[in-house]
C-alpha cells in the first residue's frame, strides 16, 4: 500500500488556539506548544470536546486495490475523496496479491471470529488463482479497449483487487475516528476488527498522524483511541 501525506496544516497548537477562544475571545493568541498545551489537549480529548480537533487538515495520496478503497469510503463525515477514474484514464495492470503470511481462514461466528494461517493448499489457491483471474482479466480489459469498446464499459470485466489511487482530505477529529476503526490495538477502549489491507493503510496515516501532532498524537492514545 501507498500512502503519503502531501498536504497538511496541521499542528497541535491548532487545536488548543481554537479551544481558548472559549474563555480568551478574540485575545487567544497562535504560539508555540508547550507542556501546558499537552495539558489541554488531554482534558479536550478525554472529556470529549471534539471541534477544536477539526482546525486541521491532512492530505493523503493512497495507493490501494479497490475493495480496499471501497471501504475506506464508508467515512464520510469529515472526509472528501477523489479518486482516479476508469472512466477517463486506462488503468494500469497493477493487481494486489496477499503475502504469504497473511492470514486466510476465518474461524467463529459472527462478531466472534479471529483470521488464522491457511495451509499450504490454501495458500497456493489463493496466489495461484488471483494471478491467473488478474491476468486473464487484464487481457481481456485491454482487447476490448482494442476493439473501441469505452473504458467505462471495458473496465467491468477487472477483479476487485486492481489497485486505484485517490486523495483523502480529513481533519484530525475525524482521522481519529478512522484509525479506532481500522486498527487493532490491545489499549483501545473499544476492539476493532479491521481487514488486514486497510489497517496496513491506516497505520501509514497513523505513523504521519503522530509526526505532525504529537501531543494530540498521546492524548488518542492515553485516552483508549476513541475520538473526542
Amino acid at each position: 500500500m501507498t500512502v503519503d501525506l502531501v498536504k497538511h496544516a496541521a499542528e497541535d497548537t491548532d487545536v488548543t488556539f481554537a479551544a481558548r477562544v472559549s474563555t480568551q475571545g478574540g485575545e487567544t493568541r497562535f504560539n508555540e506548544a508547550s507542556e501546558k498545551d499537552a495539558g489541554l489537549i488531554n482534558y479536550l480529548m478525554r472529556d470529549r470536546h471534539g471541534s477544536p480537533f477539526e482546525h486541521t487538515s491532512f492530505t493523503f495520496y493512497v495507493e490501494a486495490p479497490i475493495f480496499v478503497v471501497r471501504e475506506f469510503f464508508r467515512h464520510r463525515v469529515g472526509f472528501s475523496y477523489n479518486e482516479e477514474s476508469g472512466r477517463y484514464k486506462e488503468l494500469a495492470p497493477v493487481f494486489y496479491k496477499p503475502a504469504n503470511g497473511r492470514p486466510l481462514r476465518q474461524v467463529g461466528k459472527p462478531g466472534a471470529y479471529q483470521f488464522i494461517q491457511g495451509d499450504y493448499k490454501q495458500k497456493s489457491a489463493v496466489s495461484g488463482d488471483l494471478e491467473r483471474i488478474s491476468t486473464e482479466a487484464y487481457g481481456t480489459y485491454k482487447r476490448l479497449l482494442d476493439l473501441g469498446v469505452a473504458r467505462e464499459v471495458a473496465r467491468m470485466v477487472l477483479p476487485v483487487n486492481i489497485y486505484t489511487s485517490f486523495y483523502a482530505t480529513c481533519n484530525a477529529r475525524s482521522l481519529m475516528h478512522f484509525l479506532g476503526l481500522r486498527t487493532s490495538r490491545t489499549n483501545a477502549s473499544f476492539p476493532s476488527f479491521p481487514q488486514h489491507e486497510i489497517e496496513l493503510v491506516a497505520e501509514g496515516m497513523e505513523t504521519e498522524f503522530a509526526r505532525t501532532m504529537p501531543l494530540t498524537y498521546a492524548a488518542f492514545e492515553r485516552n483508549g483511541r476513541v475520538a473526542p
